[in-house]
């Protein structure tokens, strides 16, 4: 069975290889399935500027093996939105202790007719409810929100759609609330937590900077 392990700095070292693995599954969607040419590297990995020390990772895993992922970065630092996507938000772009920025969400190829998706997603509530993560950004393409609220997600349009790489795109804020866990728990088949918190002991907002660097 799929299970959802969270990685930070703190217990990155005990999930090396299947973090490697994890920024090849990555290429294998972004760039080869996806086409975003801009982040071929050349090695085979997709491994950009945010995959750093703040970074927090939740990985779907069959085996050690990574079926899915996001990434979630603290909008209090400069993350994706502010500095590549700064125009697709009408305004100043959204930011706070309890808002965090979510990007790379993936469920490799093979798995994306089961339940995987919903599990991944399931998890990615219940952690931000656990962290006090009230809301989370994203850019995503258009075709995500039937997805999302199939999935109970509320989802509010930061601003207008743009084309990026051809897809029209927008920025989105997304709910944090037990009523889309409870939802997503349903759709998934779990009956109980789904998230696995191995050698981690600080809660991920005392680890969030208190002001924008």
């Amino acid at each position: 069975m799929t299970s959802v392990h969270v990685i930070t700095a703190e217990n990155r070292s005990s999930y090396r290889h299947v973090l490697d693995a994890y920024h090849s599954a990555r290429h294998e969607v972004f760039v080869k399935e996806r086409g975003w040419r801009a982040l071929d590297r050349g090695d085979g990995r997709d491994v950009d500027a945010y995959d750093n020390d703040e970074a927090i990772y939740l990985l779907a895993l069959e085996d050690d093996r990574p079926v899915g992922g996001l990434r979630l970065y603290p909008t209090l630092l400069p993350h994706m939105i502010s500095e590549a996507f700064p125009h697709l938000v009408h305004g100043r772009p959204l930011c706070g202790p309890t808002i965090f920025e979510c990007t790379r969400y993936f469920v490799v190829r093979e798995r994306r007719t089961g339940r995987t998706d919903c599990r991944l997603l399931a998890a990615f509530q219940q952690f931000c409810l656990e962290e006090g993560i009230t809301e989370v950004t994203a850019v995503v393409e258009m075709w995500w929100l039937p997805r999302w609220q199939q999935a109970g997600f509320k989802v509010r349009p930061l601003g207008l759609p743009t084309p990026i790489e051809g897809q029209p795109c927008l920025a989105v804020a997304i709910a944090v609330s037990p009523q889309s866990l409870d939802h997503l728990r349903q759709l998934a088949g779990l009956r109980g937590p789904c998230l696995v918190r191995h050698n981690l002991s600080v809660p991920v907002l005392r680890q969030v900077p208190h002001a924008a660097a």
